[in-house]
C-alpha cells in the first residue's frame, strides 16, 4: 500500500529531477550564448535552479528520517538577485545585437521548461497535505514564474534589440 509519505516523498523525487535537468540545461546554454548578458543570465538560472534543488533534498531527507514536513521559509526578496543580474548587464546593451537563431531556440525551451516547472509545483501545492508543504510549493512556483519572466524580457531583448530598447527605455518620439 503507498502511504501518504510515499507520495509525498515521489513528489519530491521528481522536483529534485526537474531542478537538476535545469541546473544543466542553463549551464549548457550558458556555454553556448552568444552574448554576456546571456551567459550571466543562464549561469544565474543555473544557481537558481541548485538552490532548489538543495532545498528539496534537505526535505526529503528531513522527511525520510523524520517523518515530517520541515519548514523552509524562501525570502521574498530572492528574485531581486536574478532581475539585478539582468538590470546591470542590461546597462551595457546595445539595440544592434546579432543573435543565433539557436539562441532564440535554446530560451524557448528554457521558457517552456520553467512553465511545465510553474505547473508541477502548482498542482504538489494544490494536493499538499500540509500548510509548510502547501507554502514552499507556492514559494517555487513564484519563483520559477519569475524565471519564466527574466527569460521573456531576455528573449524579446535578442529577438529584437532595437524594439526592446524603444520599450524599455520609452524615448520621446514626439520630436520635441
Amino acid at each position: 500500500m503507498v502511504t501518504e509519505q510515499d507520495k509525498t516523498l515521489a513528489g519530491i523525487q521528481i522536483a529534485i529531477q526537474i531542478e537538476i535537468d535545469g541546473k544543466e540545461y542553463y549551464r549548457q546554454a550558458s556555454q553556448t550564448s552568444s552574448n554576456e548578458l546571456g551567459r550571466k543570465l543562464l549561469l544565474a538560472l543555473s544557481g537558481e535552479e541548485d538552490f532548489h534543488r538543495q532545498k528539496f533534498v534537505r526535505i526529503y531527507d528531513t522527511i525520510r528520517d523524520q517523518k515530517a514536513w520541515p519548514v523552509i521559509i524562501i525570502p521574498l526578496d530572492r528574485s531581486k538577485g536574478l532581475r539585478t543580474v539582468f538590470t546591470e548587464a542590461s546597462k551595457e546593451l546595445t539595440p544592434n545585437l546579432k543573435v543565433l537563431s539557436t539562441e532564440l531556440g535554446a530560451i524557448v525551451k528554457a521558457m517552456e521548461m520553467e512553465n511545465k516547472s510553474y505547473d508541477f509545483y502548482q498542482s504538489q501545492g494544490e494536493k499538499a497535505s500540509y500548510d509548510a508543504e502547501r507554502n514552499f510549493y507556492q514559494s517555487i512556483a513564484a519563483e520559477e514564474r519569475g524565471h519564466h519572466r527574466l527569460l521573456l524580457d531576455y528573449y524579446e531583448y535578442i529577438k529584437d534589440p532595437a524594439g526592446w530598447f524603444v520599450q524599455k527605455e520609452h524615448p520621446s518620439l514626439d520630436g520635441g
